[in-house]
């Protein structure tokens, strides 16, 4: 039976910079949506109101189980997604580089004027103190597998974290209550997208429950 994948880019990117994972899992016989979103521009919950209705049209055109992959912040925004509606036909989830327990970095940059023109309120919720707005997540009641990875390129914000990192979150940080399996796969939240070991490692997860180890 045809199944489907639900894929969510990170904040300031677009859904082309998950060309590759799309296509690799088309090859590998889902159909694929590709979602784009505005990013920057509102909070994590409303982007999550403003997508819910493509996501469940989606779903609803799948005859089998329809999974979901997000990227970085896409990731958060599965889970406020979810919180709000579950396809009867919902499948596995992917979390790739997802800061579930905030990052380091946002926490430096959150008062920085440019950053938060950049990256708008989205940007703010990315922090470690996540106490005014988790209540929008909800709890983890399907399966999700997280991958994160630990080659950082960007020393500065690895330093800034000071604990094992992809160089944007920490391994820790990747890690969410209820998760099924973790694993790290050797890649910078920068490059993640296109890392090969990142999409071998998310199809295991979407067809078995669980990671190659």
């Amino acid at each position: 039976m045809r199944e489907g994948v639900i894929i969510l880019h990170g904040i300031f990117r677009t859904h082309r910079s998950m060309r590759k994972l799309a296509s690799f899992l088309e090859k590998s016989g889902f159909e694929v949506l590709n979602l784009g979103y505005p990013s920057t521009r509102h909070s994590i919950e409303a982007i999550a109101d403003a997508i819910t209705p493509r996501m469940a049209a989606f779903a609803e055109s799948i005859p089998g189980k329809v999974h979901l992959v997000g990227y970085s912040m896409g990731g958060l925004v599965i889970r406020a997604c979810l919180h709000r509606y579950k396809p009867q036909n919902l499948g596995r989830v992917v979390m790739i580089g997802t800061p579930n327990q905030g990052s380091e970095v946002a926490d430096f940059l959150r008062d920085i004027k440019l950053y938060r023109l950049l990256y708008g309120p989205a940007g703010q919720q990315l922090v470690t103190d996540q106490s005014g707005f988790v209540h929008h997540f909800g709890a983890v009641d399907y399966e999700v597998g997280v991958i994160a990875g630990n080659r950082p390129v960007d020393f500065i914000s690895s330093r800034i974290i000071g604990k094992a990192n992809d160089g944007k979150v920490s391994i820790d940080s990747t890690r969410l209550t209820g998760m099924k399996d973790h694993v790290i796969v050797p890649s910078s939240h920068t490059f993640f997208p296109g890392n090969r070991h990142m999409c071998r490692q998310a199809l295991a997860f979407l067809q078995h429950g669980k990671f190659e180890q």
